[in-house]
């Protein structure tokens, strides 16, 4: 087995959802770090894929539609794996990092050819003694954050003491562009509040009618210009949006994650039920008012110093006046320009 030192090609595997991938940024950039000279690439499900290729977090993405691949036509899917094997295996990695480590990326990690693996230590979920990396990682510690079980799984490469807050700039062009088609950050000397109303499941969804009060009284009490971003999930909403939202509300959707982190760029504020964008949000450095109940799991939330979570009960129980405090008491530490 090699000495890390002589790694000069190595794949990251993780085939998780956005926040996840996000939240194993720490990690990412640890290995970039660590290995300065070897070339990095990573494999990630398409979703994160796309925003991490475009913000060059590594040298490589490999983009892999695992929904795909698991829910479409047997034979299609067996193809699709077969070609993705042999893709992974002509790249030749000496050294395969699998920060997620389900069985499917196990596997794969152990076709590729890399004679060297190192696989998260997650009992029962994995076939992680595929992997042959010595000493192996702690095992899963599902009572700290996510971001720091994977950098756990870093640990037998002398890796630790990460700095968990990364934070990237994303393209100023872009950033600017979007600024001026949008109307986003101060050019009318507002504050731009930017809301995410959506979420993968019912259950992490504060209601809508109260983003809407709340829009309401921050355009009144903060004079604030607020921006809706619209996932694809949500756009079938947008009529009920522009019923319920002031008038002056802009409703956005439309851009890729990595026009949404530079949209988040020139924002002020983001207000959020639990999802992926806010973690986007974190990576940028915007602050964030996340609106979660108490069954969310605190270990999945975004990587922020300037994020203020309300939490209470279910979520349609917590009232519009907590979240509105909460969103004034953050603004008004805005530093003044």
């Amino acid at each position: 087995m090699k000495a890390p030192e002589q790694f000069q090609n190595i794949c990251i595997l993780h085939f998780g959802q956005l926040g996840d991938v996000l939240l194993a940024l720490p990690a990412i950039t640890a290995v970039r770090r660590r290995f300065s000279n070897a070339k990095i690439t990573l494999i990630a499900g398409k979703l994160p894929a796309n925003p991490l290729e475009e913000l060059k977090m590594v040298d490589e993405v490999i983009s892999v539609d695992r929904v795909g691949l698991l829910r479409g036509n047997k034979l299609r899917s067996i193809g699709k794996i077969l070609t993705l094997t042999r893709d992974v295996r002509r790249r030749k990695f000496d050294f395969v990092i699998d920060l997620h480590s389900l069985s499917e990326t196990n596997l794969l990690g152990f076709l590729s050819g890399a004679r060297t693996r190192l696989y998260a230590n997650r009992e029962s979920r994995s076939l992680d003694r595929l992997g042959n990396f010595k000493p192996r990682p702690p095992l899963e510690d599902k009572s700290i954050h996510l971001a720091d079980n994977y950098l756990a799984v870093l640990k037998p490469l002398g890796i630790e003491n990460v700095d968990k807050f990364v934070r990237i700039t994303p393209n100023p062009t872009v950033a600017s562009d979007l600024a001026k088609r949008l109307g986003l950050g101060d050019q009318d000397g507002k504050t731009s509040i930017g809301m995410i109303v959506g979420a993968g499941h019912t259950s992490r969804r504060w209601p809508l009618e109260n983003f809407a009060e709340l829009a309401r009284r921050l355009v009144e009490d903060q004079d604030a210009n607020i921006f809706v971003f619209l996932g694809p999930e949500e756009e079938y909403e947008r009529e009920s949006i522009e019923g319920k939202f002031p008038e002056e509300t802009t409703i956005i959707s439309g851009l890729k994650l990595s026009e949404l982190a530079a949209a988040f760029s020139n924002i002020d504020l983001l207000v959020s039920n639990d999802t992926g964008p806010p973690h986007l949000a974190a990576i940028v450095g915007t602050p964030i008012v996340l609106v979660i109940d108490e069954r969310g799991p605190l270990r999945y939330l975004p990587l922020s110093r300037e994020m203020e979570v309300v939490r209470s009960g279910f979520i349609d129980q917590i009232p519009t006046d907590d979240v509105f405090n909460v969103t004034a008491s953050l603004l008004s530490k805005k530093p003044v320009s």
